[in-house]
């Protein structure tokens, strides 16, 4: 009994360190499929691009509308929620590559291929600040379903075809 509670009380101990952040995304990465790379993210556009895969496949319309640029109306990221999740969520559950264009310091474009389903989806990565803290966040202005699965006539049908380079 004694071992338990000297094991419970240093874990405890042990987790004061640990945001509540950082416990959800360990729990978000470890229960969904990898998310495959190809190009040049920064840290946040990448952390921000793997949370939309995820609210998407868990079909968590509020969870992803809270990743929407803040300065957007809430009504319309709440009804993009909706129609990614209805459009991609069967995608987003299975293998996704995430192609990275541009840079990240203003706005970074990332195209989402995914494989179980042949779906793509462009979305934009941009820095905001929030609070006094630089965050990224996904624009979210297509509360038209025709928008949400509309595919740009320059966005390549296989991940790295405009010469992207797969991040090791």
């Amino acid at each position: 009994m004694f071992g338990t509670a000297l094991v419970l009380g240093v874990l405890t101990g042990c987790s004061a360190d640990v945001s509540s952040d950082e416990v959800q995304y360990a729990g978000d990465y470890s229960s969904h499929p990898p998310l495959a790379v190809v190009g040049y993210p920064s840290t946040g556009t990448l952390g921000i691009t793997q949370k939309v895969v995820w609210r998407i496949a868990d079909g968590d319309a509020d969870g992803l509308a809270a990743l929407a640029d803040p300065g957007k109306d809430r009504s319309t990221t709440d009804k993009t929620a909706e129609n990614w999740i209805a459009a991609f969520r069967k995608g987003a559950g299975g293998k996704v590559t995430a192609e990275f264009y541009d840079e990240g310091s203003y706005r970074q474009t990332v195209v989402l291929y995914m494989h179980d389903t042949g779906q793509i989806k462009e979305i934009y990565v941009l820095p905001v600040n929030m609070d006094g803290k630089g965050v990224f966040r996904v624009s979210m202005a297509e509360p038209d379903p025709g928008e949400a699965n509309a595919v740009a006539p320059w966005v390549p049908k296989k991940p790295g075809e405009l010469g992207s380079k797969m991040v090791p």
